[in-house]
């Protein structure tokens, strides 16, 4: 049986997977060649040394002498009870000894002989694994469905996510199975099997990482995860996972030796300022730059309207369509017409509830939220609810922030979050989207018609949606660019809806280099390149880039806004390198190598020595059949970025394709000195000796690739075939078999099932 050659293809956001290619086209001399007349101004130098160390930062028991108050009601808050780097005073499920029981496995919490805390993990046939609780993530502190997550230390040095939660209320394991089975959150009972769980074998890590799955750096203060080429291992840092003074306020270090030098006020920023304070963890966002510490420029790390390109976690109106956090209060209309913040209704220590004016309130359902703008609604709030006060349906959040189910989750497991679009409810356009609307979360015996009804007779002709919203809706059912083009107006002070309308354009309308571009739509992007807005200007950019940046017309104005960035030149420039970027990967993933190669080559002009795009650019030249040039990208990606382990291993592919079976190797073994728990390089390297007809030493690499990713399928496959060469057919089916549970329909898989079977 001839083994296939695995490549690595990492698709949009650090999604990755190992496959091989299967279309092989010439490329060379039919690259488009835009004007070299005019030239792009190189990116300023960069500034990223000039941010905060975590030398800068003190923790926050340095805040306690001076600031005790402020000290003592965050202790007791939910950012100060939000989790925790051992078991003791955090855990709120059950580690008795009582077991999960899947179909294929027990998994059993527990303490261990020195105090802490475990999950050990049975399956029949297989050896036994614990994994030690070394973070808890969460406390189950949310109204709508909390939870907590836990946290084991792997040998690769990463912490990493275990993928059995509980849910505090219900007082049940879950897991999530949305990226393996798409079934949503799921109790765990005998009909789940283990590897349904999208999390087993434990894939996602804390940190801003782009070689894994990630949950970013939010779920705690200072978490930074890096690569250690001298430990040839990564290194996990966490200074707490508490969400302490720190994280809002920026290094203190200084400001606790010496109290003369101020910390930033944040009471006097702008209210986009403010939010920006908590959207660091309280939004969907991209990461544009690893390495985020409180205290850098938010931009210049992260973008906030980012993942609404491609993924849409949002409707039109700002409500969740799949999965989001609190970005949708970027729609409201007190934010978009008002200057409604967070802070406005949450004490930013104690994480209670209090007006606009910075009065306490009773607690999350009390209208002296709204009341303290909406004065006029305080004289008669019956004559305005229809219902009766201080009762569901009286107050004001029930029908303005009701509680939502978040989509993505399914609706086994309850998992509610206040909407805070602000949203007016309208029953008959609420069922269009497929949200449930306020009215009908306690009118269950009623048709959406009746609902609409009864709105319609208690208060007439609704306010309407903005004009960019109703533009969005249109837009997304229609076939032409123009139907998008009057949504690009720069002059709307709905930046989200904006965005998300530049978002269905240059998705679904705009190609490499079209000769038809609208001129009115041109116009308008072009205004919108200028916007005071980074996540909307830097995709206005793109867009013009993609559509008219080979034109001297349209690369002249391009060079022109690029010269004038000042300040802000890498947040925009990562942006724009962001869209096209994802825009180029999926063109790779479909097969469309020639227009891949095209926008890469934009996205070079932007930031000619990006690594992750030069890595990028090779592996869509090693698709197309051309690993030649594939190697000359690979070294320029590492020469731009030297600790980049999957670049070497795509060398090492490319290599191997042009026969270099020793290059190739050495790429593999130089992958493997920055990272000796790498699976891929071990997985490659394990398929050389393999082909040399040594399966006792591929066997050893295929099982060190397994420990550092056991939901590597191929790896299993391959293992197997080294058992089967062994004549150890029993362990060969074992092994195939357990592939065949993370990959059911890979070929490879059935048809060493088949083979292994019928041989017997």
């Amino acid at each position: 049986m001839s083994l296939p050659r695995p490549g690595l293809v990492p698709l949009s956001r650090a999604a990755l997977c190992a496959g091989s290619a299967t279309l092989w086209l010439a490329i060379g001399s039919c690259e488009p060649q835009p004007s070299r007349s005019i030239t792009f101004p190189p990116p300023l130098a960069r500034s990223d040394s000039a941010g905060p160390r975590p030398a800068d930062f003190a923790g926050a028991a340095a805040c306690a002498g001076c600031h005790r108050t402020q000290f003592d009601v965050w202790r007791r808050s939910t950012h100060g009870r939000a989790g925790g780097l051992s078991g003791a005073g955090t855990l709120i499920a059950p580690f008795d000894g009582t077991p999960i029981r899947f179909r294929d496995a027990v998994v059993t919490p527990r303490r261990t002989p020195n105090g802490g805390y475990a999950f050990r993990v049975t399956q029949p046939d297989r050896p036994e694994r614990v994994f030690s609780v070394d973070g808890v993530v969460g406390g189950g502190h949310m109204v709508g469905g909390g939870t907590q997550g836990y946290l084991t230390r792997f040998p690769d040095g990463t912490l990493r996510l275990l993928p059995f939660e509980w849910i505090r209320e219900e007082g049940v394991w879950f897991c999530n199975t949305n990226t393996r089975r798409d079934r949503g959150w799921l109790p765990i009972t005998s009909a789940l099997r283990l590897a349904d769980c999208g999390d087993w074998p434990p894939v996602r890590v804390f940190g801003d990482l782009d070689r894994f799955g990630n949950c970013q750096a939010c779920h705690g203060s200072r978490i930074r995860a890096v690569l250690d080429p001298a430990a040839a291992r990564y290194v996990t840092e966490v200074a707490s996972l508490a969400v302490d003074c720190e994280s809002c306020h920026g290094p203190g270090a200084k400001h606790a030796r010496s109290p003369t030098v101020p910390l930033e006020p944040l009471a006097t920023f702008d209210k986009n300022g403010s939010l920006a304070v908590c959207f660091r963890c309280h939004a969907l966002k991209d990461v544009v730059a690893p390495g985020y510490l409180p205290g850098a420029a938010f931009e210049e790390h992260y973008a906030l309207k980012f993942p609404t390109l491609g993924d849409r976690p949002l409707h039109a109106d700002g409500r969740i369509r799949t999965f989001a956090y609190q970005e949708g209060h970027l729609a409201s209309d007190c934010y978009v017409n008002g200057s409604m913040t967070c802070v406005d209704c949450h004490d930013p220590h104690s994480q209670r509830y209090r007006d606009a004016r910075g009065r306490s309130l009773a607690g999350r359902f009390d209208d002296g939220q709204c009341l303290a703008c909406h004065a006029s609604k305080a004289d008669s709030i019956e004559a305005h609810t229809r219902h009766p006060p201080n009762r569901p349906g009286g107050r004001c959040v029930d029908c303005h922030m009701p509680f939502a189910q978040e989509p993505e989750v399914g609706i086994t497991v309850r998992y509610a979050r206040s909407d805070h679009t602000i949203s007016i409810p309208r029953p008959a356009f609420d069922a269009e989207l497929g949200v449930s609307s306020a009215c009908a979360a306690c009118h269950r015996d009623r048709s959406v018609a009746e609902l609409e009804q009864t709105v319609a007779e208690w208060y007439g002709e609704l306010k309407p949606h903005p004009d960019v919203v109703q533009g969005l809706l249109r837009a997304a059912r229609a076939s032409d660019p123009r139907t998008t083009a009057g949504l690009l107006t720069p002059d709307t002070g709905h930046r989200l809806a904006q965005f998300m309308g530049l978002a269905e354009l240059f998705e679904r309308h705009l190609s490499p280099d079209m000769p038809s571009l609208p001129r009115d739509l041109e116009k308008r992007l072009r205004l919108l390149a200028r916007s005071e807005d980074v996540d909307v200007r830097a995709l206005a950019l793109a867009s013009l880039h993609l559509a008219r940046g080979s034109e001297p017309r349209g690369r002249t104005f391009l060079a022109e806004q690029l010269a004038e960035l000042g300040p802000s030149d890498r947040a925009v420039r990562r942006r724009w390198v962001l869209a096209l970027g994802f825009l180029a990967d999926h063109h790779r993933a479909a097969g469309d190598y020639f227009r891949a190669i095209t926008v890469y080559r934009k996205a070079l002009e932007v930031l000619p020595d990006d690594p992750a795009v030069l890595e990028n650019m090779g592996l869509a030249y090693g698709g197309a059949g051309d690993p030649a040039t594939a190697v000359l990208y690979y070294e320029r990606s590492l020469a731009a970025d030297s600790l980049r382990p999957l670049a070497q291993v795509n060398w090492g592919v490319a290599l191997l394709q042009l026969g270099d079976t020793a290059g190739a190797e050495g790429r593999y073994r130089r992958a493997l000195a920055l990272d000796r728990h790498e699976p891929l390089a071990l997985l490659n390297l394990g398929n050389l000796h393999l082909s040399r007809n040594q399966p006792s030493r591929a066997a050893e690499l295929y099982r060190a690739a397994l420990a550092g990713d056991g939901s590597l399928a191929l790896a299993h496959f391959y293992l197997g075939r080294a058992y089967e060469m062994l004549g150890d057919r029993p362990s060969a089916l074992a092994a195939v078999r357990q592939g065949l549970e993370f990959a059911p329909d890979h070929p490879i898989g059935l048809g060493l099932v088949r083979a292994l079977s019928g041989s017997r």
